[in-house]
């Protein structure tokens, strides 16, 4: 019982660090183009000069 009182503080913080994060990725423009690199790795551009 006395480990409740230890793991959900430290649940509740880890959610509201992971939200966190998660805006601040979010507000940094980390999810913006979710096309391109996906697209990027379908493309075969390893034309090297032989």
């Amino acid at each position: 019982m006395e480990a409740l009182y230890l793991l959900i503080p430290l649940s509740t913080g880890l959610v509201f660090f992971a939200i966190w994060l998660f805006f601040k990725a979010s507000d940094s423009g980390q999810f913006e183009d979710l096309q391109g690199p996906a697209e990027r790795i379908l493309q075969d551009d390893d034309n090297t000069a032989d």
